[in-house]
């Protein structure tokens, strides 16, 4: 009988399934569409049966490409996005959509929150701030507006811990969901009666809080007879999807800092002491002992994508009659330019701002264009704003004494050559590009194998992974970029005045 690990990483867009052997291969990948509902201006929710849904299609899917059965599936794991807010009832069954980390219809309750709780001690707590993705702000919500699936709530938890439910029956919560609720207390290790009476929540309401690769549970007999899975595999608590992704590069070292260039941009640092900033956010590490201090830029691969549908219709006509992509071709010419774009400089805050400015109404703003510039130096330009944002995190890691020993670059946009120079030029610093990026469900099932004593170490992850490239900094760039990042940085406290009359 084969021994295989099953990750499963419920995203927003996409429920993806991976299979993986002892042996450091993938085996079997597989995925189906999930649909983000918005209802309301700022609403974002989803179905969690939809969820459940595309795990009963996807693992047979797995086991039919892998050619397994389903006793060789030895441990399961599930990975999500945090701070989903899935809601049940005693019996078990939803009490309605979740609401999704991303949803912004909680202005008034986090003002009402600010104003009847005081930020240090919600940072002393919780290593965070009050903001649009932790808990409390809605359930305030709901208790306004929804009060009857308040009465009837019996369970509180995130989008992984409802498909291990599903997979085992058990009411668990995986402690980065806790911990991203901003209703735990992140050195008490424990949920605070003091955040949760903010919330208007009971103990009893949040389920029992475990570390990812401990198991909850067992894959029960209806769960078995759905998806086609062996009644009795293991199933572990699961894992953060960001903080799947990160350590799925490999990013499990002190100092290691991981630039996810994805829709938007993510920045993890993965370091063997808890140090918080109310700038940053902070999460478990899937590695026992260690953490990740972490940031996330609204918009990335989001805001260059915007930018070439609205404005490079010709280069992508062109790139098409050439049989290759559009983001090449951009590549190309944009590569001519001189670093620094002659002279460009573009704020990315085209969906105002997460970390670290924490600032919604920020817009995103072109400066020093002139008549003698092109669609190509404003790609560069977009490619440049997104490695400064970086450069800002890091000057806040530098600022907590914190050391970077080497820099690692993930998703989609890392396939581009030219941004990965650009950042490297920026930053002053190597970066090492990750091929092939498996994604988020690889460090679900790596976690799963740890936790039923399969893999040998957390350093195993490095048998799945492949590094390419590594994309040394040039000398004279950098110090172009140097000049350019200050005139970034100065830009954005000179306008933020400014920017609050925009966005009315």
């Amino acid at each position: 009988m084969r021994q295989l690990l099953l990750g499963l990483d419920i995203g927003t867009t996409l429920t993806k399934g991976v299979l993986i052997d002892l042996e450091g291969a993938i085996v079997a990948e597989a995925a189906r569409e999930s649909t983000l509902i918005s209802r309301n201006p700022m609403w974002a929710e989803e179905d969690p049966e939809l969820w459940w849904a595309n795990v009963v299609a996807i693992v047979p899917e797995l086991l039919a490409r892998a050619g397994a059965g389903a006793g060789d599936v030895s441990a399961i794991g599930v990975s999500g996005m945090v701070p989903a807010m899935v809601l049940l009832d005693a019996a078990g069954r939803l009490l309605r959509p979740s609401i999704q980390q991303n949803d912004a219809r909680t202005a008034r309750e986090i003002a009402e929150l600010k104003a009847a709780h005081d930020e240090r001690r919600f940072f002393e707590l919780t290593g965070g701030s009050i903001n649009q993705q932790v808990v409390a702000p809605k359930a305030l919500w709901l208790w306004k507006h929804e009060p009857e699936v308040m009465t009837k709530l019996s369970t509180l938890f995130g989008s992984y811990d409802y498909v291990a439910f599903r997979l085992t029956g058990q009411r668990s919560a995986e402690r980065n969901w806790a911990l991203e609720s901003g209703l735990y207390d992140v050195r008490k290790e424990r949920f605070s009666q003091e955040l949760l009476e903010l919330a208007r929540l009971r103990p009893e309401q949040l389920a029992d809080v475990h570390a990812s690769h401990e198991v909850i549970g067992e894959v029960t007999a209806a769960a078995a007879a759905a998806t086609g899975l062996a009644a009795g595999t293991a199933v572990v608590a699961g894992v953060a999807d960001h903080v799947s992704s990160a350590y799925a590069t490999t990013a499990y070292g002190d100092g290691d800092l991981v630039l996810k260039l994805g829709g938007a941009g993510d920045i993890l640092f993965s370091m063997g002491r808890l140090v918080t900033d109310p700038r940053l956010y902070i999460d478990y590490h899937v590695v026992p002992g260690k953490y990740y201090l972490n940031g996330c830029m609204a918009t990335s691969g989001s805001l260059l994508e915007w930018y070439v549908h609205q404005f490079c219709d010709a280069d992508a006509a062109q790139a098409r009659a050439e049989g290759r992509s559009s983001y090449a071709l951009l590549d190309e010419r944009a590569g001519a330019t001189t670093p620094g774009a002659d002279g460009l400089v573009l704020l990315p805050y085209f969906l105002g701002e997460k970390t670290p400015l924490f600032d919604a109404a920020a817009r995103g703003t072109l400066i020093g264009l002139d008549l003698h510039h092109t669609r190509h130096h404003v790609y560069r330009a977009v490619l440049e704003s997104v490695a400064y944002g970086f450069r800002h995190h890091i000057d806040v890691l530098g600022e907590r004494g914190l050391t970077i020993a080497r820099v690692l670059a993930a998703d989609g946009g890392a396939r581009s050559d030219l941004w990965l120079q650009i950042c490297a030029d920026v930053l002053g610093r190597p970066v090492r590009r990750v091929a092939g990026h498996p994604g988020s469900g690889l460090g679900a099932a790596i976690a799963a194998g740890m936790g039923c004593g399969l893999l040998d170490g957390w350093s195993d992850i490095e048998r799945y992974v492949r590094l390419d490239r590594t994309f040394l900094p040039d000398e004279r760039a950098h110090a172009r970029y140097d000049e350019l990042y200050g005139v970034y940085r100065e830009s954005y406290e000179r306008l933020k005045p400014l920017y609050p009359q925009l966005a009315s």
